[in-house]
Order: C-alpha cells, then sequence, then structure tokens
C-alpha cells in the first residue's frame, strides 16, 4: 500500500486539516449536545463508585493544574485524564453510536476539556477536536465491526484511545505527520475486556483509553516515533482486533461522509447498558397501559439480538454495576417501578422483594433474524388471565429521534446537582448550551469545581 494511503496518514490529515467552517452547522450543535450530556453524567460519576475511586486516587498523586469536573482538587493532566474518563462512564449513562459499537463522547470530552484547559481553547476548538475524533473512531470502527465486538473486545476502549488522540492532536495543533505519529502510537495501548462488563474495570477502560490518547499525542508532538503501518499493514490493529470475517473496507471520512450525521450518537434515558433500554420502554409501557402490578405477574420473555444477550451477563446480579448489566433486573424495575434512575441501581433498590418477584420470571431468547448489535427487542408478559405483548425497534433518545431540549436539559440538571450547588449547575448550563460561543475553556472549568 502507498505509505499515503495508509489509515493512520489519511485520517492524520483529515484531522490536522479539519477546519470549524467545514463543518455543517447541524453537526457542531449535534456535538454541543454530546458536551452538555457528557460533563453531565461525568459530574454525577464522580461522587460514586468507580468515579469517586478514580478521582480519590488521582488526587493522592499530588497537586497539579487539571479541573477535574466534580473534584475538590487540581491534579496532574494523566492522572485528571484517568479520573474524568472513569467517572465519565461509571454510572454507564453517557452517550452511545452504532458507528463505533460503544460510547463515543466520552473518550472525547475528557481529552477536549484536560488539553483545552491547558491551551484555554474556544469553544469552537473544542467542538472542532470532538468532531476529528468521534470521526475518526468510526473510520476505524467502520472496517473491523461488529466482529470486533463480538469477539470480546470493548470497543469503547479499544476505539477510544484513537479518539482521544485525534483531540488532543488538534488541539495541539498537530501537523498531519505528528498526527499520523500519534494514532500509531496510541494503536499499541488499545484494550478493553467485555469480560470486565459489569466491574469498575469497565469504566476504567475509558479513563485507561483517554490518558494513553493524549500521552501519544504528546509524544508524537515531542518527536517520539512508531510504525507507520501500525494500524493497517500486517499485524497491525486492524488485522489483530479483527473478527472471524477480517478486516473490511472503510466508510469514506468526512466531508464525503460525516460519521456523526449518519450514524450520530443515542443519548440514554436510563443508566445501565444500552442494550436493555429498549427493554425497559417497553417495560414501563405495558405497566402503566395495562396497570400491572408485581403480583400478577406470572411470566415475562423478551427476545432480543445475540450482542444484547452476550453484554447482559449478569442474570442475578449482586452489585449495582452488575445490576446495569442484568436484563432481568432492569425489565423487572421497569415493570415495578416504572421507571428506571439512578436510584434503580443503589443497593436498597437491589433488595427490593417485588423486584427479585418479577425478575426471577423473566426469560429471554435470542432472535436469529436480528442484526448481531440491534437492540430492538419484543416482550410478552403473562398473568394468571391475560397476556400482554409489545415489541420496539429503537428506544427513546435515537439519533433519529432525539431528546427534546427541555428533557436533555433536565437530565444533565439531575446529574450536575449531584455535584454542583444550584448557581453552579445553571452557570455551566448556559456555558455548555451555546458552546461554540465560549471563549475560555478555563472559564467553562471552573464553573465544574464545587467550592472548596
Amino acid at each position: 500500500m502507498d505509505e499515503m494511503q495508509l489509515p493512520s496518514a489519511r485520517l492524520g490529515r483529515f484531522i490536522a486539516e479539519l477546519s470549524a467552517a467545514s463543518i455543517p452547522d447541524r453537526g457542531r450543535r449535534l456535538a454541543e449536545r454530546c458536551f452538555l450530556d457528557t460533563v453531565g453524567v461525568t459530574l454525577a460519576g464522580a461522587g460514586t463508585g468507580a468515579g469517586r475511586r478514580a478521582i480519590t486516587f488521582a488526587e493522592a498523586g499530588g497537586e497539579g493544574t487539571t479541573t477535574i469536573p466534580g473534584g475538590a482538587s487540581r491534579v496532574p493532566e494523566g492522572a485528571a485524564l484517568l479520573a474524568m474518563g472513569t467517572a465519565g462512564h461509571g454510572l454507564d449513562y453517557d452517550d452511545v453510536s452504532w458507528g463505533m459499537d460503544g460510547h463515543p463522547s466520552v473518550t472525547l470530552v475528557a481529552p477536549a476539556l484536560v488539553v483545552g484547559e491547558a491551551r484555554d481553547a474556544t469553544g469552537e476548538q473544542l467542538l472542532t477536536a470532538f468532531i476529528a475524533g468521534f470521526e475518526a473512531e468510526c473510520y476505524l470502527a467502520s472496517a473491523i465491526s461488529p466482529g470486533h465486538y463480538e469477539r470480546g473486545w470493548h470497543a469503547t476502549g479499544t476505539f477510544g484511545v484513537f479518539g482521544a488522540a485525534a483531540v488532543a492532536c488538534k488541539l495541539l495543533d498537530a501537523d498531519p505527520a505528528t498526527t499520523q505519529q500519534a494514532l500509531a502510537i496510541a494503536a499499541s495501548g488499545a484494550a478493553g475486556l467485555k469480560r470486565n462488563f459489569g466491574s469498575m474495570t469497565k469504566p476504567l477502560h475509558v479513563g485507561g483509553a483517554v490518558q494513553t490518547g493524549v500521552r501519544a499525542a504528546r509524544l508524537a508532538v515531542a518527536g517520539f516515533s512508531a510504525d507507520h503501518a501500525a494500524i493497517g499493514g500486517e499485524g497491525g490493529f486492524w488485522e489483530l482486533y479483527a473478527g472471524p470475517e477480517g478486516v473490511g473496507t472503510p466508510a469514506p471520512l468526512a466531508p464525503e461522509r460525516w460519521a456523526l450525521l449518519e450514524e450520530g450518537v443515542h443519548v440514554k434515558s436510563y443508566p445501565c447498558c444500552y442494550f436493555t433500554h429498549t427493554s425497559i420502554a417497553n417495560a414501563i409501557e405495558m405497566a402503566e397501559r395495562h396497570e400491572l402490578q408485581p403480583g400478577d405477574i406470572e411470566g415475562i420473555e423478551v427476545v432480543a439480538s445475540q450482542g444484547a444477550l452476550d453484554a447482559l451477563a449478569h442474570d442475578d446480579p449482586a452489585t449495582g454495576l452488575e445490576a446495569k448489566f442484568s436484563l432481568p433486573y432492569t425489565v423487572a424495575t421497569g415493570l415495578v417501578e416504572r421507571a428506571v434512575t439512578l436510584a434503580s441501581f443503589e443497593p436498597a433498590a437491589l433488595n427490593n422483594p417485588a423486584v427479585q418477584r418479577v425478575r426471577d420470571r423473566v426469560r429471554y431468547r435470542v432472535d436469529p433474524a436480528l442484526a448481531y448489535d440491534a437492540h430492538e427487542s419484543s416482550m410478552l408478559v403473562e398473568t394468571a388471565t391475560e397476556e400482554y405483548s409489545r415489541s420496539l425497534r429503537d428506544p427513546p433518545g435515537t439519533h433519529g429521534s432525539p431528546l427534546d431540549r427541555a428533557t436533555l436539559h433536565a437530565k444533565y440538571e439531575r446529574c450536575a446537582r449531584r455535584a454542583l450547588p444550584e448557581l453552579m449547575v445553571a452557570e455551566s448550563r448556559v456555558l455548555l448550551d451555546e458552546l461554540r460561543e465560549l471563549g475560555s475553556t478555563r472559564a467553562l472549568m471552573a464553573t465544574l469545581r464545587p467550592a472548596t
């Protein structure tokens, strides 16, 4: 292959040459929504579980100059990236895109804010870097997905390292050759196993990806070398990380095709694995429409894709993290509580006898006609006297049918209140809502750090 046609070379040119003016307005507006949603879930994740532990770990390493949203102290850059990425994914409430079979924004917003704070970037620069990273992740995923995910890799971690490197390179004004080097360096840091779903290590995949990606960019800027064919060459990332069907033809790069506008992002309405969302929506709708009571339910059958069944490995969850990857638990919660919220994954909720009774009546099977990563599902609920059924192709908040502005704002505010006083919640939301008008990343970050 001509070296100029290597994937890393093509991506290097695209990232370095991408300008704000070349991005459709709809893309910039969508990126603003991604920032708002991701900062919100990061603030919520900073106070609990993996996020809280990652921030404590970062703060123990000494003082620095980088802000962690929801964190009380400033810490060194690498520690901040690890903590922020982990907190952003810690509640599994961050957005999803089938363009890369994972969670794109959480791997892009953290490096944008961290490097953006160091350089005091404008909002327009943050958005341009975010879009460069999004397109890079989806381009690399298009050649090996969904087989890559099916094989057992956590795509958020594996593709996320490249997205983070792209974001950092863009904000560091790296030229095409340097950006190519950064991507090749990042290829040796791609990691994340689906086996760790339901544990704190799943969100740590994001923390590791953004830390490694930014480090790759800074090493490349400092003149560090890597093999130019580390992505597309023999023994490179694509070949080693592909599924059994091998490496396919990657999708065209923007501006020929904008992945952000085609696949886009799905914003989560429930704080758990996205493969549960259509089933949750079915459960809530059926419980409300038919006034179902826990004691009435004799059996529930859910039919879903193979990807859903592979990801949802915890039928008898012992922790809130495992419950986020449990189809029986999330369906039962939807039927009993008619809602699935952050509180649904706290210890008291897991021990709810009514939820446990219904959970034990859930069975599920795969529909072989569905694509591996489809999120369509159907549900049959049996009572002593009736049967009720419902099918749903998409959950609420998809790219094609996004959450309205008021609902997105409400989600942000619920999440941000877990870390910030009310005044800072309002101030930060206003800045994020019109991010393209922001003149200083440092001004934004000042609204995301609780007073000490």
